[in-house]
């Protein structure tokens, strides 16, 4: 039965969702105020960078699991907490390490927090209307991503880099307030704690998603392929401990369900795809048009109100499509806009991106509220919070993948795309080009290298429509086509037993 405050909760589960985001995106521009005022070096940025997603990734999993356990409104207000309290710090470090150690907070914050945003709202939406409610906090999700490089931008025009960390600390305070007012507290059935199976998760998922991160900075090291290895063998030994064990943390049964496990393939493909197109993107507004940080944030603008639109668009054609039909279209239609983005030439401006981000705004609308309410449909209420942090770990997961493998793939397209002759240091990236062109004077080169970061962009973004048309034929296989009448029965069923002593 849906909570007659449902709404006011939805409101303060979307402002939790905005820190998260705004957090995760903001620190983009500030990178060169942190070397210049916390003589940071390269290695150091790459630490506060990744610090976030590596204890965010590491955690969530196991904060999924005490959210059902100990109550999802309490890891939340407790992860905002420790978001907050951690951003407050960040502000005024004076070292690089205390930055890279707050942002490793501020990572443990937000897995305490992600989670129960999506599993409250789970539980207190019915069938009925739990998609419009996705809806709206997906479209959140993506305010924040777009918001967050704008207001980083604003902020450091006017005042210290630390402003980026402050603007976290009233929206948690927000967030909590409102979580302590509407909010209602919901656990899973009580049953005892997995400890191995909570050390098996942290040490696996870190070293993995260490191990991703590591690769376009470091390529294939052999400390890499250590942590490679050692991910590989803890995720084993969890699975199977799962699969023993009369109390797992993460429920074994889950995967073996086909909508779950033919959505979390599809989640991965979407943001595979979508993740590395978007960073080459960055790349293309930044160095081949030349705009600066805000401007290409701001450029993105179009990707957002897609989304948005089609977003509400999808929730009401759920009424009467399956979600099936909605992830294979939007599939299709990110491979498309993909297709726009490889098309680009030297001669095109931002009209024709802009045509491929709405086109792309349009299928991820489309398909990212249908393959998460397959996602999350497939769960019971019970195990909601550790659901969603499973949603959550494959979404952050097949970004980084797709980050590090088609981030390779436009390195090495680069390079390869470049005339003989040109000079060691202008292979390794078109900043560095055109850095080497402007000390040198030669436009030759800096046509050059922008000519073959564009031959290297068309080759990931044709990669990246493989991978969505991939995407949509797994779907279209391996999902059920349920209607939405057959999703409601089904979650009242599992309602039912879940509320059966």
């Amino acid at each position: 039965m849906a909570h007659p405050r449902r709404w006011w909760i939805l409101g303060v589960l979307c402002l939790a969702l905005l820190v998260l985001s705004v957090d995760n995106m903001i620190l983009t521009l500030a990178i060169p105020a942190f070397m210049r005022e916390l003589r940071a070096s390269p290695a150091d940025v790459q630490w506060i960078l990744d610090a976030y997603i590596l204890v965010f990734a590491g955690l969530l999993i196991t904060a999924g699991s005490l959210s059902d356990r100990y109550g999802r409104r309490r890891l939340l207000i407790s992860g905002l907490a420790v978001l907050g309290g951690a951003s407050l710090l960040a502000a005024f470090a004076d070292q690089s390490w205390q930055l890279v150690a707050c942002r490793a907070l501020m990572g443990a914050g937000a897995a305490l927090a992600m989670p129960s945003t999506m599993s409250i709202l789970i539980v207190v939406f019915d069938a009925s209307e739990r998609r419009k409610a996705m809806s709206i906090w997906g479209m959140v999700s993506m305010i924040g991503i777009v918001a967050g490089p704008t207001l980083g931008g604003l902020l450091l025009q006017h005042f210290w880099w630390g402003s980026v960390f402050l603007v976290n600390v009233p929206l948690a305070v927000l967030g909590i307030v409102g979580a302590h007012a509407v909010v209602p507290e919901s656990r899973g059935p009580a049953r005892r704690a997995d400890p191995l199976g909570v050390l098996l998760s942290i040490a696996g998922m870190g070293a993995l998603v260490w191990a991703i991160v590591s690769v376009p900075h470091e390529g294939w090291s052999a400390p890499v392929a250590i942590a490679l290895g050692a991910a590989v063998v803890a995720l084993v030994v969890f699975v199977r401990w799962q699969s023993r064990t009369p109390h797992p943390m993460l429920p074994p049964a889950i995967f073996r369900d086909r909508d779950f496990s033919g959505a979390a393939a599809s989640v991965v493909l979407l943001v595979f795809s979508t993740a590395a197109v978007q960073l080459a993107l960055t790349q293309f507004l930044q160095l081949v048009l030349g705009y600066g940080a805000m401007t290409a944030a701001l450029a993105f603008a179009p990707l957002a109100v897609a989304v948005a639109v089609f977003n509400l668009v999808g929730a009401t054609l759920a009424k009467r499509v399956s979600n099936k039909a909605l992830i294979v279209a939007g599939m299709l239609v990110i491979a498309a806009s993909q297709g726009i983005f490889a098309l680009i030439g030297p001669g095109d401006g931002y009209p024709l991106l802009a045509a491929g981000l709405v086109v792309m705004g349009i299928g991820t609308g489309l398909a990212t509220p249908s393959v998460f309410a397959t996602l999350m449909g497939a769960i019971p209420p019970r195990h909601a919070g550790v659901g969603s942090a499973v949603s959550d770990t494959i979404q952050q997961g097949g970004m980084a993948l797709g980050v590090a493998a088609l981030g390779s793939l436009l390195s090495a397209g680069y390079s390869a795309a470049l005339p003989p002759g040109v000079p060691q240091a202008a292979r390794t990236s078109l900043a560095e080009a055109l850095g080497t062109a402007a000390e040198t004077g030669s436009g030759d080169l800096a046509q050059a290298a922008r000519e073959a970061f564009l031959s290297s962009m068309s080759l990931v973004s044709a990669a990246a429509a493989l991978l969505s048309v991939a995407g949509a034929v797994l779907a279209l296989a391996v999902l059920r086509r349920r209607t939405p009448a057959h999703a409601r029965d089904r979650r009242k069923k599992e309602s039912l037993a879940d509320a059966t002593p």
